[in-house]
């Protein structure tokens, strides 16, 4: 029962950390012409073109446009038409350097009527590409973490017999999936291994980084005392905790108020 549990706690905390953050698609929806328009605005792009944000619209009547600015920056707005391809409308958002970001709207016309498709501007930031060798197994590792913090939380509660062993697997997996494949990616996305403390303000290394320490704690503690419960539970609680911070809060991102003064919306 614990086992079935925690997996399925597991996957349900997986399904909340993808559809949380500011990386995860901008859901909206809006009619026009009686028509309800559905659409994912994108928040992320690892090309090294302009990001494309692409729009299923198959009325050719409908057309649209695209308004941005640089995000954190003096920019004034820029406004370029939507291109139609076949039964879709595209907009370019112009590239920027690894961790630099575009915030932007999207208006639809049809004949005299004008829809705001997105009220609130969607911000998309630019990284770099991380290659699926990297970045499958990091996500897999780090809930496979989250599976065993779950599971050692339960089996201290319960008084089991495995709460040790249970410790020393969230402890190598979060050190493997969190603090060395972890790295690794955010080397791929924003050229620097680490953007937490002391460097930086980026919650997922942060975040990290106390987690893993709670379970070297609860770790050391359990040598001290088998018997002790607290500390397992306690650490499971808090990598809860992180987990349910969303993803690249606080990441890394280009404050372009602080850089010279350019007319150029691009790099």
């Amino acid at each position: 029962m614990i086992w079935i549990f925690a997996f399925i706690f597991t996957v349900v905390i997986a399904g909340y950390q993808r559809r949380t953050g500011p990386t995860y698609p901008m859901d909206v929806k809006k009619e026009i012409g009686q028509k309800v328009i559905k659409a994912d605005l994108i928040r992320t792009y690892d090309g090294q073109d302009d990001a494309k944000v692409i729009l299923k619209i198959a009325d050719t009547s409908i057309k649209g446009k695209v308004q941005f600015r640089r995000f954190k920056s003096y920019d004034s707005w820029t406004t370029a038409p939507m291109v139609r391809k076949g039964d879709s409308l595209i907009g370019s958002l112009p590239h920027q350097d690894i961790a630099g970001k575009v915030m932007y709207h999207i208006t639809l016309a049809k004949g005299n009527e004008q829809v705001l498709l997105n009220e609130e501007p969607a911000v998309l930031r630019y990284k770099g590409h991380v290659p699926m060798y990297i970045l499958l197994p990091h996500i897999l590792i780090i809930f496979l973490a989250m599976l065993f913090s779950t599971i050692t939380g339960l089996e201290a509660i319960t008084k089991g017999k495995n709460t040790l062993l249970y410790t020393w697997i969230t402890i190598v997996t979060l050190l493997i999936g969190g603090l060395i494949l972890g790295p690794i990616v955010q080397k791929f996305s924003f050229n620097v291994f680490w953007a937490g403390w002391p460097f930086g303000h980026d919650l997922t290394d942060n975040k990290s980084i106390v987690a893993f320490l709670f379970w070297v704690i609860a770790l050391i503690v359990q040598y001290k005392n088998r018997e002790t419960k607290f500390w397992p539970i306690l650490a499971s609680i808090v990598l809860l905790v992180v987990f349910l911070i969303p993803h690249s809060m606080l990441g890394s991102e280009i404050d372009y108020t602080k850089l010279p003064k350019t007319e150029k919306v691009g790099k």
